[in-house]
């Protein structure tokens, strides 16, 4: 009988190291469970390898989404200390961390869904294109904004036409509540879906902001249809 080698993996030649292990090689992989679907599966097993996800538990932030505004503002310098914020799609409330974080002076934040409470941050759950709304977010704010940032989007049907006129009407309003708000050099950043902005919002952007750009941050997943509009230098008449 042949003796192993203490601490070598078996089959391997005496003198030749055992192959080092990497991030690939550890990664989860999941049992689907009875009752569970495949795309519940797919999707937790994504959740648990996401570096992303990981990151965000380790620094205390509420999702992954956090390092799509950190990604722009690193970039686009959005978030400086005392601005006056307004959180569109805010839950679980992650933009909003980070703004606080930034040492941001307001921030409003507005969800449809519940979202826990986060200091310095007031929180309305209300839906944003319920007609009272905009007034509820303005009585909330009490004076002009620097910052509207919008990360709200319905809930797809798989249909990209479908999908993309959806989210455009959440960017329309959006866009509009925005310049009710924004004082003179303010900013607006909301998602879109690949495609960008509707030429009609876009030629309005342009009207009425300095620069517009189109951001895909290394942040949103590759296979995600997303990115988000950045119109910055508010024009107010």
């Amino acid at each position: 009988m042949t003796k192993k080698t203490p601490g070598k993996p078996p089959g391997k030649p005496p003198g030749k190291p055992a192959k080092k292990r990497t991030t690939r090689d550890k990664a989860v992989r999941l049992k689907t469970a009875r009752g569970r679907k495949n795309s519940s599966t797919r999707w937790l097993q994504r959740q648990l390898n996401d570096p992303y996800v990981r990151e965000a538990e380790r620094l205390g932030y509420r999702s992954r989404a956090v390092f799509k505004i950190k990604e722009m503002d690193e970039k686009q310098h959005l978030i400086k200390p005392g601005m006056t914020i307004v959180d569109l799609g805010a839950a679980p409330g992650g933009w909003s961390q980070y703004a606080v974080k930034q040492k941001a002076g307001k921030v409003i934040a507005l969800d449809i869904l519940p979202m826990d409470n986060i200091p310095g941050v007031t929180f309305l759950e209300m839906d944003f294109m319920d007609d009272n709304a905009p007034e509820a977010l303005i009585t909330a704010i009490g004076g002009d904004v620097d910052l509207v940032m919008s990360d709200m989007a319905p809930n797809t049907m798989g249909h990209k036409s479908t999908d993309h006129i959806r989210i455009m009407a959440l960017v329309e309003a959006a866009y509009e509540f925005a310049t009710q708000v924004l004082k003179p050099g303010g900013t607006f950043v909301s998602k879109v879906l690949q495609g960008g902005a509707q030429d009609t919002v876009l030629k309005q952007m342009k009207k009425d902001f300095t620069t517009v750009k189109h951001i895909k941050p290394p942040a949103s997943r590759k296979g995600s249809a997303e990115q988000y509009v950045v119109a910055a230098g508010f024009k107010k008449t």
